[in-house]
């Protein structure tokens, strides 16, 4: 059970940060066809990178932590 919770564990890991990586791309190449789309708007283009940076981070952050208590647990059985 928990090698299998550390399986989807990892899957998240890896889809967070793959999530926030196309974003990232995607954005860029936006902002780069469309400048004028983004200056009418009162923030900078890359605002929502930022933002999906700090929640893929959270994520990732949340998922160690609770690999890390996974690993303790399978030591102790």
């Amino acid at each position: 059970m928990l090698e299998r919770l550390n399986i989807i564990l990892n899957s998240v890991i890896g889809s967070s940060i793959g999530v926030f990586i196309a974003h990232s791309i995607y954005k860029y190449f936006d902002y780069a066809k469309h400048p004028d789309l983004y200056e009418i708007q009162s923030v900078p283009w890359y605002t929502s990178i930022q933002i999906y940076g700090l929640v893929a981070a959270l994520i990732v952050f949340i998922a160690i932590i609770i690999k890390l208590l996974i690993k303790k647990k399978m030591r102790d059985v």
